[in-house]
Order: C-alpha cells, then sequence, then structure tokens
C-alpha cells in the first residue's frame, strides 16, 4: 500500500517551488491564486528570498504547505494514496492531498495558524530542545519531574524526541537529560513551545477558523498526529486537528500504525528529505521515495 507523508516546518529552502512553477500551468495558477489569497506576493520570498527571509512563521508555514500541496496536484494520476499523514504543519497538507479540505481553505488555515502561534509565542519566551539517544519513558519521567512546563512534544523516531516549554525548564530539563545518558540534549532555535501548553492561546484562535471551515469526507484515511490513527471522520479529523497545537506529535507511533496497516512504500511530497530518513530509522525495511515533477511524465 502507498503512503504519502507531508513535512512540517524546518524543511524549507531558499528557491523552492521555483521548478513547479516555470515547469508546471497548473502550479503556476495555483501559486498565483495563493498569492491573491495570502495579500502578499508569497512566490517572490519563496523564489528568490533568502533562507532568513523564509524562516518568518507567516512565510514559513504557507511555503511549506504550498509546495507540499502543489506538488501532489501535478503528479496527475500517479497520486494514488491509499493512506497520508502529515508531521504538524504537514497534516494541514495532507488533508488537501486527501481531498478532506481544499486548497483554499487549506491555505487560509494554515495561514491563521501560523500568525496564531506567531501571537503565543510573543506572550511569553519559550523554546523547544532535541533529545537523542535515549529512550522515550526517561525523557517523559525527566519531564514530568521537572519544575515548570515541559513536554514531550514530538516522537520523531526510536532515541530522537523533541522536549517543549518554557526556557528555564528546558534548561534545567536538558541537563538532567545529559545526566540521564542522553547523547545530546540541545535547544534547537525555535520561536516557541510548539506542541506544549503554551500554545493553548493559538489552538482557541486556530479552533474557531477550523469550527468555520468546511470539512469533506475523505478518499482516503489520514493518520493524525494527535491520534497516530487511521481517521476517516470527518469531526473526529477536526478535533484532533484543534488538539494538535497543543498535544505531542506521535510521528513515530503513525508510522509504525501505517506499517502495521499495510503501508509498504512511503513518499514523501514536498521540500527536503527529513521524514524518509525518520521513516527509515522506524523501520529499514520500509521503501521511501520523494515526490518529483517528473513522476507525472
Amino acid at each position: 500500500m502507498n503512503a504519502y507523508i507531508f513535512p512540517g516546518q524546518g524543511a524549507q529552502f531558499s528557491g523552492m517551488g521555483l521548478d513547479l512553477y516555470e515547469n508546471s500551468p497548473l502550479a503556476q495558477e495555483l501559486f498565483e491564486k495563493a498569492n491573491d489569497i495570502l495579500g502578499f506576493s508569497i512566490t517572490d520570498i519563496m523564489f528568490e528570498g533568502s533562507a532568513e527571509d523564509l524562516k518568518e512563521t507567516k512565510v514559513t508555514q504557507p511555503a511549506i504547505f504550498l509546495h507540499s500541496v502543489i506538488l501532489a496536484k501535478t503528479l496527475g494520476d500517479s497520486f494514488k494514496p491509499d493512506m497520508v499523514a502529515g508531521h504538524s504543519l504537514g497534516e494541514f497538507s495532507a488533508l488537501v492531498a486527501n481531498g478532506t479540505l481544499t486548497f483554499e481553505d487549506g491555505l487560509k488555515l494554515v495561514s491563521q495558524r501560523a500568525l496564531a502561534m506567531q501571537k503565543a509565542c510573543e506572550l511569553q519566551p519559550s523554546t523547544m530542545a532535541a533529545v537523542l539517544g535515549l529512550d522515550d519513558d526517561i525523557v517523559e519521567k525527566v519531564c514530568a519531574t521537572t519544575e515548570g512546563v515541559v513536554v514531550a512534544a514530538n516522537y520523531n523516531c526510536p532515541g530522537q524526541l523533541v522536549i517543549s516549554g518554557e526556557i528555564d525548564a528546558i534548561n534545567k530539563a536538558c541537563e538532567t537529560l545529559k545526566e540521564e545518558g542522553a547523547r545530546r540534549a540541545l535547544v534547537l532555535p525555535v520561536g516557541g513551545a510548539f506542541h506544549s501548553p503554551m500554545m493553548e492561546p493559538a489552538r482557541e484562535e486556530l479552533a474557531a477558523a477550523i469550527e468555520n471551515t468546511l470539512f469533506s469526507k475523505p478518499n482516503c484515511p489520514i493518520y493524525q498526529n494527535v491520534s497516530a490513527s487511521a481517521v476517516v471522520d470527518e469531526n473526529e479529523i477536526k478535533a484532533n486537528l484543534i488538539s494538535q497545537l497543543t498535544a505531542p506529535v506521535r510521528w513515530t507511533q503513525s508510522v509504525q500504525q501505517m506499517i502495521t496497516d499495510g503501508a509498504s512504500h512511503f513518499t514523501e511530497v514536498g521540500p527536503g528529505k527529513v521524514l524518509q530518513g525518520l521513516v527509515k530509522k522506524i523501520n529499514r525495511e520500509a521503501e521511501t521515495a520523494s515526490a518529483t515533477l517528473e513522476s507525472n511524465a
């Protein structure tokens, strides 16, 4: 069975999407539509902007979404997912790809999400840290016993977990995790504590937008970050999407469940190859590939 997976924040690069724009009339049309919806020329920033320009949250999230979704649409008849999943932001790309959301509604929600997260980050300084080389249960125990807000945020693959929370609490947890034998416990250069209780203001704001958006019956299951299980009910998809901002991304568990349910081939749709690397670390037998415009040739 074919699983299509969609990357999240961090996969952006300067010049992203330009090849699609130059080689596909459909991509060109969708990019121009995106400029209209967003009210600024995101194509200028994607195609010609610096890495620094692309780091701005209001740009990063729509840019990755657009690269992924437009690439999926250019694949035409060769795009036949049996199941989809997305890492954090990538979940919105996956929901357009499986027909739950329209391109326009998906982009509007991603833009609102980015702005809401930015605002939440500005309310209180917070951060995230990558923890390598420890079992999940040890990391969870350290988070639970550290004073302040610190939680497991991204279960990326066995031995790679990201924690999220208040700056002091993250620093304290990193020290303890090193004492517990972590190979690395490294604070990340991110704007705030994503997938933690500190995103509650953003969750409330996004919830209102999601509730007012039409979600259609998907044409294949999505394995959502919150539940790490196949979901096809529109109301359940909505509820999980709202919970996602303050809940952990269960990527390891999602991939494991997809394999249990029959996934044998994972195609990453969008910038970079990060998710393929994670899939291989979760299960070495899984086949992985990148979607390319040439797939439609």
